[in-house]
């Protein structure tokens, strides 16, 4: 198993390491996904996932994507996304997958592994938190 602290880190990029684990057969874990970043104006990054989040099929609304406020979620649907996970492989890696608000007792003493490129301080334009946005999307908790 491996175990992901998501402090101030790029969602985008953590994701697609994470996601290349699990389609590897890794077990990956990720802690503290309320405190990953992702770059960009907040006020775009509101609207774009506002509307993602209202976007309808006519013929059948209950097959639509789902995009979910709370921030665990929110980070695991963004990992969904660089799964081929229409495909058995991808449907199994992404049970692999576990993310959690906070750090639980279980990991705190377990070994935490980092990717290289995946710090927000490298970053040169504003960013924000996942716990920030989804904050705005309607969440409260």
């Amino acid at each position: 198993m491996k175990l992901v602290d998501g402090n101030n880190l790029i969602v985008g990029r953590a994701a697609s390491n994470v996601a290349k684990l699990l389609l590897q057969g890794q077990e990956v874990v990720i802690v503290n996904a309320e405190k990953m970043v992702l770059s960009g104006d907040i006020e775009y990054l509101q609207e774009k996932y506002v509307h993602r989040r209202t976007m309808k099929d006519k013929a059948d609304p209950e097959r639509s994507p789902k995009w979910p406020r709370r921030p665990d979620l929110f980070v695991r649907r963004i990992v969904r996304g660089m799964l081929p996970f229409d495909k058995p492989r991808g449907k199994a890696a992404f049970k692999r997958l576990r993310v959690a608000i906070g750090t639980s007792e279980e990991f705190k003493s377990a070994e935490k592994i980092s990717f290289p490129g995946t710090d927000a301080e490298k970053l040169d334009t504003k960013y924000h938190t996942v716990a920030l946005l989804c904050g705005r999307l309607g969440y409260s908790g």
